[in-house]
Formats: C-alpha cells, sequence, structure tokens
C-alpha cells in the first residue's frame, strides 16, 4: 500500500483526487490541508478512516510539512489560492500559498528524496486570441496576467528549478478549467447553478464571449494519477478533454437544463484583465502515458454536477450570502 500525501485536499480538485484514488487505488492519503474558506471537511465524508486522515494545517510550516514527508512515498500538491478575483482584492495569500508554500514542500521533497507532483493551470500561459486555431502546448511561453496566474507561474518555474539544481523527482502538470462535484460556490459554474437553485438571476461578465476548456474533476484526477504513476521525472504534462466553450453558452446551457428560459441572465461588469481564451493541447499526456477523459460530454456531466449542487445545498448554502455580497459590491 503506498502511503499518498495530498496537499489541498479538502478543496475542490483535491477533494475529488482523494475520492478518486480511493475508488481506483489501495493507496492511504493523508491530507494537508489549511481548511481556508475554500477546503472543507464535508467533502471527504463517507470515505474510509482507515484509508484517508485530514491533518489540518499550513503548507508553508515547515517543520508540519517534514514530518509528514517522513512518511510519504509520494506527494501529489493541489494546495493553492486560485480564485482570480480573490487575487485581484488581496494578492499576499497568493504568494504565501502558492511561492513560499511550494518552495517549503520542494524543500522537503529534496530532503527526504520523495516522488512530488505538482498540480498547475493553464492560466500560466496567459491567454489566446477568440479565432487563434493554436492551443496550449508544454512549449507554449508563460505570460501570466494575474496575481493568481504569476503566482501559480512561479511555483511552477521553482519546481523546474528544484529539478535541476536538486535533482528532486518532480512532475508538473497545466489543467484547464474544472467542474464537478465540492466546488465552491464563488467559482463560475456552481455560481450560476446555486443562483438558480435560490431564484438569483446568473451574472455574466461582460458580453459571456472568454472561452475557457472545460474539464470534468475526476478525468483531471484519473490523469494526475497516470502521471504520479508513469510520468517522466522533469517532464510537464498538459491536461485537457478538448472541452472549449464560452461562458455565455455554458450559462445558457445551465438555464436550459435547469428548467429556466436561456436569457434568463443579467450582464454585469466585466473583471478586470479578463482573459480571453484558454485552450489545452493534451496529446503528449495522451500519446506518452495513453491517457483519456471519459467524460466528453460536457452536456451530461454538467447536468450531472447541477444535480449533485440541487442534492447537497447543507455543503455550500453557508458560503452563499456572502459570495454574492462580495460580487454585489463589485457590480458584478
Amino acid at each position: 500500500m503506498r502511503k499518498l500525501l495530498v496537499t489541498g485536499g479538502a478543496g475542490f480538485i483535491g477533494s475529488n483526487f482523494v475520492h478518486h484514488v480511493v475508488d481506483h487505488t489501495d493507496d492511504h492519503v493523508t491530507v494537508l490541508d489549511k481548511l481556508t474558506y475554500a477546503g472543507n471537511r464535508a467533502s471527504l465524508d463517507g470515505l474510509p478512516a482507515d484509508r484517508v486522515e485530514l491533518v489540518v494545517g499550513d503548507i508553508t510550516d515547515a517543520a508540519l510539512v517534514d514530518s509528514l514527508f517522513e512518511n510519504a512515498d509520494a506527494v501529489v500538491h493541489y494546495a493553492a489560492e486560485s480564485h482570480n478575483d480573490n487575487s485581484l482584492n488581496d494578492p499576499r495569500p497568493f504568494l504565501d500559498t502558492n511561492i513560499i508554500g511550494t518552495y517549503t514542500l520542494l524543500e522537503a521533497a529534496r530532503k527526504h528524496g520523495t516522488r512530488l507532483h505538482h498540480i498547475s493551470t493553464d492560466e500560466v500561459y496567459g491567454d489566446l486570441e477568440l479565432d487563434d486555431p493554436e492551443r496550449f502546448t508544454e512549449n507554449t511561453p508563460y505570460n501570466p496576467s494575474s496575481p493568481y496566474s504569476s503566482t501559480k507561474a512561479g511555483s511552477d518555474l521553482l519546481v523546474r528549478a528544484w529539478v535541476r539544481s536538486f535533482g528532486v523527482q518532480a512532475t508538473i502538470s497545466n489543467c484547464s478549467n474544472n467542474y464537478g462535484p465540492y466546488q465552491h460556490v464563488e467559482k463560475f459554474i456552481p455560481r450560476q447553478i446555486t443562483n438558480v437553485i435560490r431564484g438569483i438571476r446568473p451574472k455574466l461578465y461582460g458580453k459571456g464571449e472568454n472561452v475557457r476548456d472545460w474539464i470534468h474533476a475526476d478525468d483531471h484526477s484519473s490523469a494526475v494519477l497516470t502521471i504520479l504513476d508513469g510520468g517522466r521525472i522533469g517532464e510537464t504534462y498538459l491536461i485537457g478533454a478538448d472541452g472549449e466553450k464560452d461562458n455565455k453558452t455554458v450559462v445558457e446551457l445551465i438555464l436550459t437544463l435547469m428548467g429556466q428560459p436561456a436569457d434568463a441572465y443579467d450582464h454585469v461588469t466585466d473583471r478586470a484583465g479578463h482573459d480571453l481564451r484558454y485552450a489545452i493541447d493534451s496529446t503528449k499526456l495522451r500519446t506518452e502515458l495513453g491517457w483519456q477523459p471519459q467524460y466528453r460530454d460536457f452536456e451530461a456531466g454538467l447536468a450531472a454536477t447541477i444535480d449533485w449542487y440541487k442534492a447537497t445545498e447543507a455543503w455550500w448554502a453557508a458560503d452563499k450570502d456572502g459570495v454574492e455580497a462580495f460580487y454585489a459590491s463589485k457590480g458584478q
């Protein structure tokens, strides 16, 4: 039985990964999570106590991190401040967690010789024009545009430097936008779904032309596990599921799936510096490691996600009013 340490494992993508590991391996998982507003103990409910342990703590706590690395066969690093709108409001936590936290983990991996996989984002590459036929690849130059994406880019470069300079056994993955269960209601898709549930009109930034390359969180999880098991040390793998959709289309699909008129939403003030388009070319991951996404039908995956939020209001309700108050203060 392999012993995994998963940072940020009570957050959205991290908790989905923990569920995936429990369902598809016999690994034991220790979750290290600070339980900030984006982490939720309830996201780990129902998992077997003999296989999943939660340690509440900060990845910048070097002594704690060192003690956990001593007993880990491999570490998957999800912990991050990840919401663009929050980074525009207060960048400092993004520097602390994404830069200093990643450095702390790298030093522990260096000391203990522990295998590390670093989770990152396609936002480090900046954005593409709406009519550009190109997609991001592992060779696309970094061009981050926000405090969030710039700190993630910095963390990626730290990983690469520690691999080259100190021989740390690490890989990196950059993934497109995730959707699925356990996502905080501040994020685009769950915000619109929970608005409709609450009888609030969904909100669309600007004209809604911005394009995101959507992937179900379970497909992200299977890709990470594939890289952890077979990825080449020092390599970067892009994870995507060919799910490009503009925001307007997504909002209208949510409304239609929830039995509402497709135009029953409001246009609001656009996000400052809003990236136009993200698109992932995951050829390397698919050809080198044989990975394939399972959720190829975005509408079906979205319908299942809507059903999850309808059934789990107790999981998200406590955060909803505060999120809407924050956006209302910004005219969004």
